[in-house]
Parts: C-alpha cells; sequence; structure tokens
C-alpha cells in the first residue's frame, strides 16, 4: 500500500511525534509511506524523532503525478489541500477539535475548521470525546488512543540532582495561548513549590519565574526531565489526549491539570492525579501546596499514576491498531478526489466571502448553514452578532 500523510510542520510537537509514530511502524510492516508538505523539508528539520528518516519526504508538487492508494490529512488546514493529491482514499486524522484552538473572535476561522468535518471522509481520532464530539456530523470515528514508547518513558535511569523540596514541572511552547504558560508559572510560583522547570518545543534560554528551561528537547531525553520533578503541572484550555501527563507516569510522577478535553482518558482524580475546574487558580496553588506538605499523599498518586502507566498501550500496540484501521478503511467506499476538491472549495468559498462582511452574503450563508450545517450554524451565528 502506497499512503501518504499530510504535514504542516515537521518542528518537534506532541502532535507530529503521533503521525511519525505510526507512520513509520507502517513502513515497519513494509508499506511505502511519504509525508507530503507544502515546502521542501531538510532531514536536520526532523532528526529529532528517531524514525523520521524511514519516511518519504516530497512537496505537493514532487508528487503531483503520483497515485497513491491512500492519503490522510492530519491537520484541519491541509483538509483543504488534500485534492491536491491523487489516490484511491482519503482519511481524516482528527487529533482534536481545532476550531476550539481559535478565540471567539476569530469565528469565521472556526467555522473554516468545523466545516472539514462535512467534507465526507472516513475518520480516524485519538481521544474518546473527539470521537463522541464528531457523532454530531453523523461520523462514527475508529478509535485509537496514543501510544507511549516504552523504551523511553520509565521510572529507571538518569536524574538530575535532586531537590530538597517538590519540583514541579510545567510543559508547553510559551507563546500559544491555549496552552496558558504564563498563567501556570505564575500559579507555581505563588505555590510552597521549591523549583520551577520548564521543558517547551519554544526557542527560548530562559523564562520568568522559572529556575531551569529545556527547550526543544528530542523524546529520547526527556525522561530524564521527568524523572527529576515529582509533578508536571499543565493548565491547556484545549487538548486532544495530551501525552506529557502520561509520560510524567511512566517516570515515577504525578499531575494536576485542568478538566480539559481528554483528561479522563487516564486522569482520575485524588488517585493518579489531580484534576482541577478550568480557571479555578487558587485551587492549583492550593494543590501544589498538599503536595509540598504531604508526602505520603504525593507518593500515593505516584504510585497510582505508574500503575496507569504500565497498563496503558505501547506505542507498537497503538500503531498497530492504526494500522490494521487503515487497512480496513482501504476496503471501504471513499469520496473521490473531484467531489473532495469540489466541497473543499465550496466551504473554502463561503469563509472567503463571510469575511467580504457583505450583509446580504452573510445572509445567504447563514442561510444555507441553517439548512444543511447545523453545527456550523451555531458558530455562525456568533458571527452574525458580532
Amino acid at each position: 500500500m502506497k499512503c501518504i500523510f499530510t504535514l504542516g510542520s515537521p518542528a518537534i510537537g506532541g502532535g507530529t511525534t503521533v503521525i511519525f509514530e505510526h507512520a513509520t511502524r507502517m513502513v515497519d510492516e513494509g508499506e511505502e509511506v511519504y509525508i507530503v508538505t507544502e515546502n521542501k523539508v531538510e532531514p536536520e528539520e526532523y532528526a529529532w524523532h528517531t524514525s523520521a528518516h524511514k519516511l518519504k519526504w516530497v512537496t505537493y508538487e514532487e508528487i503531483k503525478d503520483i497515485e497513491f492508494d491512500m492519503a490522510i490529512a492530519t491537520w484541519w488546514r491541509t483538509v483543504y489541500e488534500l485534492y491536491r493529491i491523487k489516490a484511491k482514499h482519503y482519511v481524516y486524522f482528527v487529533q482534536s477539535i481545532e476550531s476550539k484552538f481559535y478565540p471567539d473572535n476569530e469565528v469565521g476561522i472556526k467555522m473554516l475548521a468545523e466545516m472539514t468535518y462535512m467534507i465526507g471522509m472516513k475518520v480516524i481520532t485519538e481521544a474518546t470525546w473527539i470521537k463522541e464530539y464528531l457523532e454530531k456530523y453523523g461520523i462514527d470515528a475508529y478509535l485509537v488512543h496514543n501510544g507511549i514508547r516504552k523504551d523511553i518513558y520509565t521510572n529507571k535511569g538518569d536524574k538530575y540532582e535532586p531537590c530538597d523540596g517538590l519540583r514541579v514541572l510545567v510543559e508547553g511552547p510559551v507563546d500559544v495561548a491555549f496552552k496558558n504558560i504564563p498563567k501556570t508559572v505564575k500559579l507555581v510560583n505563588e505555590s510552597k513549590a521549591k523549583e520551577v522547570w520548564m521543558l517547551t518545543s519554544s526557542d527560548v534560554k530562559e523564562y520568568p519565574g522559572v529556575d531551569r528551561v529545556f527547550s526543544r528537547v528530542p523524546p529520547k531525553n526527556c525522561a530524564k526531565i521527568y524523572r527529576s520533578c515529582d509533578v508536571i503541572v499543565k493548565l491547556s484550555y484545549v487538548e486532544g489526549m495530551f501525552g506529557p501527563p502520561l509520560e510524567m507516569f511512566h517516570c515515577g510522577g504525578t499531575t494536576i491539570v485542568y478538566d480539559v478535553t481528554g483528561h479522563d482518558e487516564y486522569i482520575k482524580h485524588n488517585k493518579n492525579g489531580l484534576v482541577v475546574k478550568t480557571d479555578d487558580d487558587e485551587k492549583v496553588v492550593e494543590y501544589i501546596n498538599k503536595l509540598v506538605e504531604d508526602k505520603k499523599y504525593l507518593n500515593k498518586l505516584k504510585k497510582e499514576a505508574l500503575k496507569t502507566a504500565n497498563e496503558w498501550v505501547s506505542w507498537e500496540e497503538s500503531s498497530m491498531k492504526f494500522y490494521k484501521t487503515v487497512k480496513e478503511i482501504n476496503k471501504k467506499d471513499s469520496i473521490s478526489q473531484v467531489e473532495l476538491e469540489n466541497k473543499s472549495k465550496f466551504f473554502f468559498d463561503l469563509y472567503v466571502k463571510y469575511e467580504t462582511k457583505n450583509v446580504s452574503t452573510r445572509t445567504k450563508i447563514g442561510n444555507y448553514l441553517r439548512k444543511n450545517c447545523k453545527g456550523v450554524y451555531k458558530l455562525y451565528r456568533k458571527l452574525i452578532r458580532k
């Protein structure tokens, strides 16, 4: 099977890691797997991943005359480019509901992201809450939970120098609003935690309120950082099925998170971690202080977190399920390239026409969405009111 995955950027990150894990293991199973990007990617850009070199890296221009058995979109923006790939089957790998990444005053973009679910492709997703969300569009998505590199993330191995108090890890890019890094650091500093460390994909050497910054660290080197900390405090506003708390579980630590989408796939409040109602900042500080003051309670959470980790699937198991799912979809009917192009251009045209700010045009779009796309229409109504 000749398969191609779209990719927005080869930069280090959780979503990109997931794509590489699945794609490279399909290569291991004997399949011919490509990664397509708009611009040429140099090997050093994906060298942070140990197996990404197994994939065939191409641009859209380079594969315009090649036919694939399957083309898999991995980001909502690439859905609108997918028709440029000649394929027998088109699939959408949904890692989050990406309309949630944008603020309310960008509902036009939110609408454009939501409309990708109405194009008619088969869908694979990684989290139960996403599968349930997509049901409102009549999509019965295939569910494949993300795995973990059990060879990397383990509680046995090297650590950095010990701390004579609670060492907190904050993880995420500092300049992505929904990752909420600035407030997370602020809250940890308001607590009795002894040290604050940061693991980030951002290119920063230091950060206000952080004792030690680890920037753009390859996955193979992250476990030592996790093992050296007691708890990861991750207060994202939007997630698909985030990996860092689970990676921390494997390395012997616990977590404090908001009740963000996807947390309940493996985090159980007061058992293996602590879950806070979103933006309940006082409770976050209270929980950190509880871990400082009650070592027995901290160790209980850590013990249960490690038990959860031991029961979680490896990437080998996860990617084999993904591979089997792809092969199953390959036997079913698929939207054609022509239909994919027509629908993609139609929905994108709706967005472009909305951006003209013409009242008559917006009314026509609203009437169409109300009759045919009720899920998107709810978002569109917010636009009309602004």
